[in-house]
């Protein structure tokens, strides 16, 4: 099976969006569906994602691959061209286009999830299965930080 047929397997009956602006704003309404803090997956110039409702495959294209120094948790993220992923709430697995720097070393991310019970921190998981957690609050903005915080206390 060649790859382009397996891609458009994969993509079959898909919810496609094209734009930076209206690619931006889906991915946002979809992490915050799945329980995820905004920003989690920073990606820039997007020119188009998709979502397969009924297999949970999405995948996301931007204009060229982007790094990303995320200060909470003190790590660097490249993100590819492409990032793929199959989503569940709490969870994105099998994804692809996405890695880590763990001391000089760039490590595949292939699966993120959060607890729903008790949001608190996000796990990460490299192929081999070693993985790593961090506060759910070093991938969110100011506003989600305070909304969060404020539920916390309640």
């Amino acid at each position: 099976m060649s790859t382009k047929t397996s891609q458009e397997e994969q993509r079959a009956g898909a919810e496609i969006i094209h734009g930076a602006e209206e690619c931006y704003n889906h991915s946002l309404t979809l992490l915050h569906e799945l329980g995820f803090p905004r920003g989690v997956l920073p990606l820039k110039d997007l020119e188009e994602c998709g979502l397969v409702r009924g297999t949970g495959y999405v995948w996301m294209k931007q204009k060229a691959p982007y790094e990303h120094y995320f200060v909470g948790s003190n790590t660097l993220v490249r993100y590819d061209r492409e990032v793929t992923a199959y989503i569940e709430k709490g969870k994105m697995k099998k994804m692809s286009g996405v890695k880590s720097k763990q001391f000089l070393l760039w490590v595949p991310i292939v699966e993120m999830s959060i607890e729903e019970a008790a949001p608190r921190n996000i796990y990460f998981k490299t192929p081999m299965g070693i993985g790593r957690s961090f506060p759910i609050t070093a991938f969110m903005d100011e506003d989600e930080k305070n909304k969060y915080l404020e539920q916390v206390k309640a």
